[in-house]
């Protein structure tokens, strides 16, 4: 049950051989077999497993049920799915560490009679990339009323399989899908650990240098837009140029719009994603769909480069729709300086040194599973373990095996200072 044996478990599953990045997608055999293995590791440590309305995976050491109001669960974890030719620490990190945390506090429970006051959790989220479905951290989106039911149930995936249908395929109730309070109810605080995405504790030039482990602070406000854009399918060999109804012109002004926006904004603008018809190479597109994904530290910028690009659909006849939105997040702050104080104290390093006084504190452009749990009132907080590459969403993402077991040290050591008296 150590890092390394559930981390070694993990790594073929949905793996690309030739790119070696990774398709993890909702509710298919991958998925399947990533639930299984998580079912599998809570009961080999005796923890009590629960799906709520969306099949989120809770297991639990005590009983949630029973804690009193000020004593509501401690939980970590974070997400098994994956970006198309994903990495492999982006969410599996949290969950594996989440577990190896829980494996630590046993140890002690067994060695020194130590016992959590307050119920520990370990959760992973379904569909947080929206890979499949489009939109991200749809299982804590629903859960928490920030995704409708009934609009979950009708998304569909390139196929048009729709999320209802792979659900029922997967042996789950969509007609479940809603707002779930009674989960909500169990949560006292939520601590998600992840992979950096991006490169501050790895960088020389950074003021968080030589820092394993950092402290989140909380999440830029961020969307995904889907753009159609209309044409009309014709022969690419035999039609002129001033007789063509080309849907893709339309979508390439898109893009090189969403760089300028973004640039004149100071924000991030990205079409990454796109669908032509009928796609033959000697036809002209008769429709073409790109989604937009746009975020940045100032909400006004990232809405006004989306208004650029919305624009410019717009003269090409497209129509713009807003799929997902999630507004600037701060973490709860108390929770943030409590981990800080806990990080000083243990070593989180190869050497026995403990994390250098001041543990960095970093703001984050990525979405996660704790911001939309931080903006439904839940008091959240994340750690990020160092990533050399500064690369994510890339077969390139990567953590050092001595920074992951820095992670699982300070989060045990967190897990441990909320779950106990003094929380």
């Amino acid at each position: 049950m150590s890092f390394e044996s559930m981390w070694a478990a993990l790594e073929p599953v949905g793996r690309d051989s030739r790119t070696g990045g990774y398709r993890r997608f909702a509710w298919t055999a991958e998925d399947h077999t990533l639930r299984e293995w998580f079912a599998g590791e809570c009961a080999l440590r005796g923890l009590g497993l629960t799906e709520d309305r969306m099949g989120n995976q809770w297991a639990w050491w005590g009983d949630p049920d029973r804690a009193s109001e000020g004593r509501r669960g401690v939980v970590a974890g974070s997400h098994l799915d994956s970006v198309p030719d994903g990495g492999a620490f982006d969410g599996p990190l949290g969950v594996v560490s989440a577990l190896a945390a829980i494996d630590l506090l046993q140890a002690k429970a067994r060695a020194e009679g130590w016992q959590p006051s307050r119920p520990i959790g370990v959760v992973n989220f379904v569909d947080e990339e929206g890979a499949r479905f489009g939109v991200a951290c749809a299982g804590s989106r629903v859960i928490t009323g920030a995704l409708d039911g009934d609009r979950a149930r009708g998304l569909s995936d390139a196929d048009g399989t729709t999320m209802a249908e792979a659900m029922a395929r997967a042996g789950q109730d969509p007609r479940a899908l809603g707002r779930d309070d009674e989960t909500l109810a169990r949560i006292g605080c939520f601590v998600e650990l992840h992979v950096e995405q991006g490169r501050a504790l790895a960088d020389p030039d950074h003021p968080a240098h030589g820092h394993p482990v950092a402290v989140g602070t909380g999440i830029w406000p961020h969307g995904r837009w889907r753009l159609d854009f209309p044409g009309e399918a014709n022969h690419a060999g035999t039609t002129r140029l001033e007789h063509r109804h080309d849907a893709m012109l339309g979508y390439a002004h898109a893009v090189l719009t969403a760089r300028a926006a973004a640039e004149q904004h100071g924000c991030l603008a990205t079409i990454g994603k796109v669908g032509v018809q009928p796609g033959g190479v000697n036809a002209i597109a008769s429709a073409v769909t790109g989604w937009l994904d746009a975020r940045g530290a100032d909400e006004s910028a990232v809405r006004a480069a989306v208004a650029q690009v919305a624009a410019e659909a717009e003269r090409a006849g497209a129509t713009l729709a807003e799929e997902s939105w999630t507004p600037p997040t701060a973490f709860d702050a108390g929770l943030a300086e409590r981990l800080r104080r806990v990080l000083a104290t243990i070593p989180t390093s190869a050497t026995p040194h403990p994390q250098p006084a001041g543990t960095p504190l970093l703001g984050t452009g990525a979405g996660h599973d704790a911001g939309i749990l931080a903006n439904a009132g839940v008091p959240t907080a994340m750690l990020f373990v160092r990533n050399p590459t500064g690369v994510s969403h890339s077969p390139d993402e990567w953590a050092e095996a001595d920074d992951c077991r820095a992670g699982v040290t300070a989060l045990a050591a967190v897990l441990e200072d909320l779950a106990g008296e003094s929380a």
